[in-house]
């Protein structure tokens, strides 16, 4: 298998009595390495880093890149606009056109848009790149280059890299739903994305176990709905509880200010509110959007729960639209993530004004036909009037959410009843329910959870982590095994379709920052090669030998990591 390798020229000098050595053996790899270890350029302090003052992007990554110099290796460096003789330059070029008579921009993939260069040589070190995203994600391979050493100097070996993502979608999921984690928390969770080249924050912002966002249409919302009366402890199963109420949710301007730190960092943050299932804790606040009217309390335990927003009541298609209206005014995202998952048809079976808007609609049973895409947990299979219900209510979230210039993203469960026009699927139940959504040209998103569900083990011994979700091993090299592309199954065409891959951290038994941390890395160092790197650039053995080096910077920004790899 071929791989991209670093080029050595000759054998690697000794190193001086105060400078530290740079090394280029990154996670992720970049796409092309070529280093000549036989000469340095040496940064020291004082030295500039020259950018565009007009551009308050640029800006901000120079800052961002004199930070992390401090940070790593002590070395001041001097913010210097205006020196075009700077040994550090950060630029913005433009891409070159295929027809040099055109006058029509260029259009960049969105993978391009995130493409650089960094180049080390005599007259120092710089990164040119299309777009400011570009230019962060150079700033931060320097960063992860860079010694962990306190020094005079460090020498930076003469390097040209080149590179840029392999996919668009790059996403990490944080469930703040059944766990309520701080603004500062999820800030530090945003630094660790960045750090591995996400840049896509999936938020998980509601569940039957509460609501976390604030609806100002709707106060009691969030205030009500926010608060169990209890949490279980160990196996739902077992129903014992703490009998602690426990509670919490953002306000808008908390929102705003996580989405303003994530964009600083070239993440986008895709909000989620799961419906029609996973609606407990606001069918708490309003039991006449529930089928039977009620009582509903916020659930203190974990699991599938039957009760779900009725699908034949009118009033259900305000609320949701009220909510997903506001949702689009706080987050500008260009995906709005409605859940689909999990919603039992139970109730709806046996309700009559589901039935009623059934009959109303003309939608008839075709549960027969088998439908392509998984198991179907916690709902019906096929294209039963249910599940066509189901799609509906998807349709008209689709078309308001459109009307805001936004896309649908449901997880694969909103295949059963046949996908509305533009809806983007994320493949949770394996990669069929991707597969088939492809097969029929719609965008998918992978994150099968035997290989991207972070809240299970990464260890095969239990006594060697904290106690999570125990049904599966997810490892460093199960996650580094995966393939998002399926080309026994697509054609190009079809494989053009993948977005991309997320990992997903469940918080059902993850409740405290240092325990979502340590679920999380470094299994996103695996994680984001699958997500950076082309195919045959991955090797797990030569991962491991580059992990260390990681490592030094996790303990150097304070992040909780398992230290065992299997």
């Amino acid at each position: 298998m071929r791989r991209v390798k670093l080029l050595f020229i000759a054998c690697i000098a000794a190193v001086s009595v105060y400078a530290q050595r740079a090394s280029y053996n990154i996670i992720p790899l970049p796409k092309e390495v070529k280093a000549d270890t036989t000469q340095f350029f040496t940064l020291k302090g004082g030295m500039g880093i020259a950018y565009d003052e007009g551009n308050a992007e640029n800006t901000r990554i120079a800052q961002f890149l004199q930070e992390w110099v401090k940070e790593a290796t002590d070395i001041d460096l001097q913010m210097k606009p205006a020196d075009k003789n700077a040994p550090i330059r950060l630029s913005l070029i433009a891409p070159a056109k295929k027809n040099k008579k055109s006058k029509q921009p260029v259009e960049l993939t969105e993978q391009q848009k995130e493409s650089y260069t960094l180049a080390v040589g005599k007259e120092g070190i710089l990164i040119s790149a299309y777009e400011p995203a570009g230019l962060f994600r150079a700033a931060q391979t320097l960063r992860k280059s860079l010694p962990i050493a306190k020094g005079q100097s460090v020498e930076l070996p003469y390097v040209q890299i080149t590179d840029q993502p392999r996919f668009s979608y790059r996403g990490v999921l944080l469930d703040c739903g059944r766990h309520f984690f701080s603004v500062e928390f999820i800030k530090q969770f945003l630094d660790a994305m960045a750090l591995h080249g996400c840049n896509q924050f999936h938020w998980h912002l509601t569940e039957d176990q509460g609501w976390r966002f604030e609806v100002k249409a709707l106060p009691d919302l969030a205030k009500k709905g926010s608060v169990r009366e209890k949490t279980v402890i160990g196996p739902s199963r077992m129903r014992i509880y703490d009998n602690i109420p426990y509670g919490g949710y953002y306000t808008q301007e908390e929102c705003r200010d996580i989405v303003k730190y994530a964009a600083e960092r070239y993440i986008n943050v895709v909000p989620e509110i799961d419906m029609p299932g996973h609606m407990q804790s606001a069918l708490h606040v309003f039991p006449n959007l529930g089928c039977t009217g009620g009582p509903y309390v916020v659930a203190p335990y974990w699991g599938v729960m039957r009760e779900v927003l009725c699908g034949g009541n009118p009033e259900t298609l305000t609320f949701l639209k009220t909510v997903f209206g506001e949702l689009c005014d706080v987050f500008p995202s260009p995906y709005i993530h409605i859940g689909g998952d999990e919603c039992p048809k139970e109730r709806w079976q046996k309700c009559p004004k589901c039935q009623a808007k059934i009959k109303e609609l003309g939608l008839t049973d075709e549960s027969k036909e088998k439908v392509e895409g998984g198991d179907n947990r916690g709902s019906q299979d096929g294209r039963s009037p249910e599940n066509k219900l189901q799609s509906y209510i998807n349709h008209e979230i689709e078309q308001f959410l459109a009307s805001r210039g936004r896309s649908l993203i449901g997880w694969d469960e909103i295949l059963a009843g046949g996908l509305t026009e533009d809806a983007i699927v994320m493949s949770w139940r394996g990669t069929k329910g991707g597969v088939a959504a492809a097969k029929q040209n719609h965008r998918v998103i992978m994150s099968p959870n035997v290989y991207a569900y972070l809240d299970h083990p990464q260890l095969k011994d239990y006594g060697k982590q904290p106690r999570t979700t125990d049904s599966y091993i997810v490892s460093c090299s199960k996650i580094y095994s995966f393939e998002p592309l399926v080309p026994e199954e697509l054609t190009k065409e079809q494989s053009d379709c993948i977005l991309g891959y997320q990992g997903n951290l469940w918080s059902e038994q993850v409740a405290f920052p240092e325990h979502a941390l340590y679920q999380l890395l470094p299994r996103l160092g695996a994680m984001s090669e699958v997500q950076w790197c082309n195919p045959d650039q991955k090797d797990f053995e030569d991962w491991k030998k580059r992990l260390p080096q990681l490592k030094k910077l996790y303990d150097k920004m304070g992040l909780v990591y398992c230290n065992e790899i299997e």
